[in-house]
C-alpha cells in the first residue's frame, strides 16, 4: 500500500478517484504541530530555535497517519505547493518518523488526474529552503504579536493584538483617513459648448465640446469670475474646427489571475470581501460537488504571484478561441506577461483546470456564488489569451476667440478580448468630453454655437480604501504575502479595528489608539518600508540566498531595547509613599486598569 498525504479532508475524494487501488490518501487537516499557544515558544538565548507543539486536536489525527505510514510502502506527502505546505510536509515527516527513503514529497498545481500521476511520478526531497522561510515568518510573526500585543492590552485594554503586517497595513488605512480629514476642496470650473456643423451631411448630429485653453493657458478654470471672463470671451464669436485628428487606439488583454487581482476583482465585480473570496477559491482548487461527477477540482493552485501560464494550457486556450469565436480573435503571437520581480514564480497563474467545462455547464450544480467566482476566473483566463480590442478614435479641436474646446468620441472597432471580459474601471471622474456619436469634421468647418454650460466643482479627498484597493496597495508596498492578504483584512475587523461603511474599510477609534501606541514605541513595526524589506529577507531565504537565523538576529534586539522603553512608560512614580519601605508607591497598569504597587 502507497500513503498520500494531502491537507485538506475535501482533496481526499478528488485524489482517491484518481489514483485508485493500491493507494490510501488521508489528510492533516492543516499543520500537525506548531508553536505553543499559552507560551513564547521560541529560545531567544539559542539562536531562535522555535519549540514546536502537536496541538491536542491533532493527536488522533497522527495516530490514525502514524498507523498508515507504518504498513506504507512508501508515504507521498502531497501538501499545498508553496511555503507553508512544504513546512506541514516536514513536520509530517518528523511526527510520523519518517525515513527519508520511506517518504517524498510531491507537488502538483492544479488537482486532475493527470497532474496526480505526473507528481507521483516525479517525487522529490522536502525543501528545505522553503521550510525555514516558513519558520522566519512563523517565528518573527510570534516574536512581535507575543511581545507587543501584551503591552497594547495594558496600555489600551484587552483583546488587542498587534501584527509585522497587521499593524503596517493598520497604519496605511489610519493614514488614508487622516488624508481625507485634512483634505481641503479646490475649486474649479468646467465649462462645456454644445456644438453643431452649420450646413451638410450630420448638421443635426450636435456634441460637446469642453474647455481646454483660455488666454494661452491651460490651467484650470479656478473660480467664477474666470469661468465669466471665458463665457464673456466667446460671445459673438465664430466657431471654427481648429483640427481634426483620427487615429485607432488598442487595448491588450489583461493578465490571467493572480491571489491578489482574484481578490481585488472578486471584491470589485462580486461585492464580495477578500476573505470570502479565498474561501470559495479554495473550493473551487479543492474540488466543488458536481451531481453526478462528485467531487471536481475545477481552477489551478489559488495562492500564487505569478502570471505565467503552461504551455500546455495555452495552447489549448488558442484552439479553444478560435473554434467557439473565430481566427481574429487569436493573437498573431501568444501573449506572453510579466510577473513581478518579487513574484513567487513555482506556481501558474489561477486558470480552469479544463476550458470545456464552461460555467454555463455547472451554473445549476453548484452555488451561486461558486459559478460566480469560477465564471470570473473562467472568463479572465480566456481573455488574458486573446487578441487586443480595437477602438477607432476622434480627437476634434475647437476654436473660439482666445479659447479652445476640445470634444474627444472612441467606437469600437473590433471586441478582442472584450468579448468576453471588461476590466474593471478605477474610479476616476468621468471624462466629461467623451462623445458616443461625432459629425463627419474637417479643419476649417464653421460651427454653430448651441448653448455654453459651466459647472462649479471640487477636487475630492482620496477615496476610502475597499477589500479590492486594500489589496492593490499592500502588493504596491510590498507588505505580506498574496495568500496573508484576506487574512489580514479579517483579523483587522475581528479586533474592531476597522468596520464597513457599505463597501469602504473605516478605521475606529480603537485603530486610532492602537495606531498612535504602534507609532510612539514601535516605529518599524508600522513602517510600510521596513515591512517590505523584511518581505524580501523572506523572499532571500526561500531562495536559499540567506539564514533565516541571522534575519531573527539582526531584527530581535532592536525589538527588545523598544519593549524594554515601552515597559518603563506604564510604571508612574507618585506621591503615595509605601508603609513596608518607605518609598513612593508606583502606579501600574494591569489587566483590571492602574493600580498601586
Amino acid at each position: 500500500m502507497k500513503l498520500v498525504i494531502v491537507e485538506s479532508p475535501s482533496k481526499v475524494k478528488t485524489i482517491k478517484k484518481y489514483l485508485g487501488q493500491g493507494f490510501t490518501v488521508d489528510a492533516s487537516v492543516g499543520h500537525i504541530r506548531d508553536l505553543p499557544k499559552k507560551s513564547l515558544g521560541v529560545d531567544v538565548k539559542n539562536n531562535f530555535e522555535p519549540r514546536y507543539v502537536v496541538s491536542e486536536d491533532k493527536k488522533e489525527v497522527i495516530k490514525r497517519l502514524s498507523d498508515l505510514a507504518k504498513k506504507a510502502e512508501i508515504v507521498y506527502l502531497a501538501t499545498d505547493p508553496d511555503r507553508e505546505g512544504e513546512a506541514i510536509s516536514w513536520h509530517l515527516a518528523n511526527v510520523l518518523k519518517l525515513e527519508p527513503e520511506s517518504c517524498a514529497r510531491i507537488v502538483f498545481n492544479e488537482i486532475t488526474e493527470s497532474a496526480v500521476k505526473r507528481a507521483i511520478a516525479a517525487p522529490r526531497q522536502i525543501d528545505m529552503a522553503l521550510v525555514d522561510a516558513q519558520q522566519a515568518r512563523r517565528v518573527l510573526d510570534r516574536l512581535v504579536g507575543y511581545k507587543i500585543s501584551p503591552f497594547l492590552c495594558k496600555q489600551i485594554q484587552n483583546n488587542l493584538s498587534a501584527g509585522r503586517v497587521q499593524s503596517a497595513c493598520l497604519k496605511m488605512i489610519v493614514d488614508r483617513e487622516e488624508e481625507i480629514r485634512n483634505f481641503v476642496p479646490q475649486e474649479y470650473w468646467n465649462i462645456y459648448a454644445h456644438l453643431k456643423k452649420q450646413e451638410g451631411k450630420d448638421a443635426d448630429v450636435a456634441f460637446r465640446a469642453q474647455l481646454i485653453e483660455a488666454f494661452g493657458k491651460k490651467d484650470k478654470i479656478a473660480n467664477k469670475e474666470q469661468a465669466d471672463a471665458v463665457l464673456r470671451e466667446v460671445e459673438g464669436k465664430e466657431w471654427r474646427v481648429f483640427k481634426v485628428k483620427k487615429g485607432v487606439s488598442r487595448s491588450h488583454a489583461p493578465a490571467p489571475f493572480t491571489t491578489s487581482t482574484l481578490q481585488q476583482d472578486g471584491s470589485a465585480k462580486l461585492s464580495l470581501t477578500s476573505p470570502q473570496v479565498m474561501q470559495i477559491a479554495q473550493q473551487l482548487y479543492e474540488g466543488v460537488e458536481i451531481a453526478g461527477e462528485g467531487q471536481v477540482a475545477l481552477v489551478t493552485y489559488i495562492r500564487t504571484d505569478s502570471v505565467r501560464v503552461s504551455k500546455e494550457a495555452q495552447e489549448a486556450a488558442l484552439s479553444y478561441i478560435e473554434r467557439v469565436y473565430g481566427k481574429e480573435f487569436v493573437p498573431n503571437k501568444p501573449n506572453v506577461y510579466q510577473s513581478k520581480k518579487s513574484a513567487q514564480d513555482a506556481h501558474e497563474a489561477i486558470r480552469p483546470v479544463n476550458l470545456e467545462r464552461t460555467p454555463a455547464s455547472i451554473k445549476d450544480k453548484v452555488p451561486k456564488n461558486v459559478y460566480r467566482l469560477y465564471k470570473l476566473v473562467y472568463e479572465r483566463f480566456l481573455a488574458s489569451q486573446m487578441a487586443e480590442a480595437k477602438y477607432n478614435t476622434l480627437t476634434v479641436d475647437v476654436s473660439a476667440g482666445a479659447t479652445l474646446f476640445r470634444a474627444t468620441g472612441k467606437s469600437l472597432q473590433f471586441a478582442g478580448f472584450t468579448a468576453v471580459y471588461e476590466s474593471v474601471k478605477e474610479d476616476k471622474e468621468e471624462d466629461v468630453a467623451a462623445s458616443v456619436k461625432m459629425p463627419q469634421l474637417e479643419a476649417g468647418a464653421l460651427l454653430q454655437l448651441i448653448k455654453m454650460d459651466s459647472e462649479q466643482k471640487f477636487t475630492k479627498p482620496p477615496a476610502r480604501f475597499t477589500d479590492a484597493t486594500l489589496v492593490k496597495a499592500m502588493e504596491e508596498k510590498g507588505i505580506g504575502r498574496p495568500s496573508t492578504y484576506a487574512s489580514i483584512i479579517g483579523v483587522l475587523s475581528k479586533r474592531k479595528y476597522t468596520e464597513k461603511e457599505q463597501k469602504f474599510i473605516v478605521p475606529t477609534e480603537l485603530a486610532y489608539q492602537v495606531n498612535a501606541v504602534m507609532l510612539q514605541y514601535f516605529d518599524r513595526i508600522v513602517d510600510v518600508s521596513f515591512t517590505a524589506r523584511m518581505e524580501a529577507q523572506l523572499d532571500k531565504i526561500e531562495e536559499g540566498d540567506a539564514d533565516w537565523h541571522k534575519l531573527i538576529v539582526d531584527f530581535y534586539p532592536w525589538l527588545q531595547r523598544k519593549l524594554e522603553k515601552a515597559g518603563e512608560s506604564l510604571v508612574e512614580e507618585t506621591d503615595e509613599i509605601c508603609e513596608k519601605c518607605g518609598k513612593p508607591m508606583l502606579l501600574r497598569s494591569g489587566k483590571f486598569g492602574k493600580f498601586l504597587a
